[in-house]
């Protein structure tokens, strides 16, 4: 044998080696990605339920038992009554009404502190397996420190809710919301660029930056739709499509001065929600137009329209959620769909770019 037959048989040993190792690591990511859906979805309930302040300390190791006794309740259920929520809304509850709110609050952080292992775990063994490609090492390890700092940024909103407000700051919510975000999106594009591509050329101009202001948007739309349930923007102004009364409702500048209307007027609020899901909605048709017309029949062309009617979807579950006052069930589900536009967008952006190149490609070429 040659030895250049056995470099091709080599590098061949290594290309399905390396197609094994990616598909491990996009397993992993996708279970990742899964949970952060959830967590997502259980911390939305927790804000819907008004559960978020319930447990009133931060105890990252030991807060992960749960109260085990009445006398442990009845301490967990006094500490809750020292804050404004207790003193100022919820005077007239109940032990078994508190531990209602409780287990969702304690869920979410379980469910936090689970991600943590969840994330760290397998990357320790990939890293070690050498499963992990070196250019992935360090991203990976900011995604498990964006989500470290996610973890001080979920106690900064609850503890803005202890002493003053009845309820947490709309300013720390929508950030911790975006940055749970950020982290899935930034899953979502790892696992995706791992991931075969179609063989169709992507496109540039036009229909790559369409791809960008969708999912940038998408994110956008996710932090007005966290302000809106900061306020409880939904729970007024339940018509569509006017808004008391009117196409663009008056007072949306009545707080002085007029910029602390956009995070703190809920009229002005839900309105500029409104305003970012038409703009969504038109920025996607805008962009599946341009797909379907230069890139005809391909892939890309393909997820444009998905995309697309993925948003529309999403809209009907926004209109009905402002319909029917917020349930709960529906309200989540348009949260459910926020989710899934967002991740999809970033697949599809990711679509342009490509997949890592194997680093076998590149001893080919050499």
């Amino acid at each position: 044998m040659s030895a250049t037959n056995a470099v091709i048989i080599d590098v061949l040993k290594q290309t399905k080696r390396l197609e094994r190792d990616r598909k491990a690591v996009r397993i992993w990511l996708g279970f990742v990605v899964f949970t952060l859906f959830c967590l997502v979805l259980v911390g939305g309930a927790t804000r819907l339920t008004d559960s978020g302040l319930s447990i009133t300390e931060w105890k990252p190791i030991h807060g992960v038992i749960p109260p085990l006794s009445v006398e442990e309740w009845d301490e967990e259920f006094r500490l809750y009554q020292r804050i404004p929520q207790y003193q100022q809304v919820n005077r007239d509850m109940t032990v078994d009404e508190f531990k209602s709110i409780f287990w969702w609050e304690w869920a979410h952080r379980f469910l936090a502190r689970s991600i943590g292992v969840v994330f760290a775990v397998p990357l320790v063994f990939f890293w070690l397996t050498g499963r992990v490609e070196k250019r992935l090492r360090w991203p990976l390890v900011g995604v498990l420190a964006l989500g470290g700092f996610q973890g001080f940024i979920g106690w900064w909103m609850v503890s803005s809710g202890l002493s003053k407000l009845v309820s947490v700051s709309q300013y720390r919510l929508a950030t911790h919301l975006v940055m749970a975000c950020l982290i899935f999106a930034a899953c979502v594009w790892i696992m995706r660029g791992l991931s075969p591509h179609s063989d169709d050329v992507a496109p540039e101009g036009r229909a790559k930056v369409g791809a960008v202001l969708v999912a940038a948007m998408s994110l956008f739309q996710i932090y007005l739709g966290a302000l809106v349930a900061g306020l409880d923007a939904g729970l007024s102004y339940n018509t569509w499509p006017l808004m008391d009364g009117a196409a663009i409702p008056g007072d949306l500048f009545i707080q002085q001065p007029w910029w602390i209307n956009l995070f703190e007027n809920p009229k002005t609020v839900q309105f500029i929600h409104r305003v970012g899901a038409y703009l969504l909605f038109a920025l996607a048709l805008w962009h599946m137009i341009v797909l379907l017309k230069s890139a005809p029949g391909t892939t890309h062309a393909r997820r444009s329209v998905l995309l697309f009617g993925l948003i529309l979807i999403q809209a009907v579950l926004g209109i009905a959620t402002l319909l029917m006052q917020v349930q709960l069930h529906l309200a989540l589900t348009h949260q459910a769909g926020a989710l899934v536009v967002l991740g999809f967008a970033i697949a599809h952006w990711r679509g342009f770019v490509g997949e890592y190149p194997p680093e076998t490609a590149v001893a080919i070429r050499d």
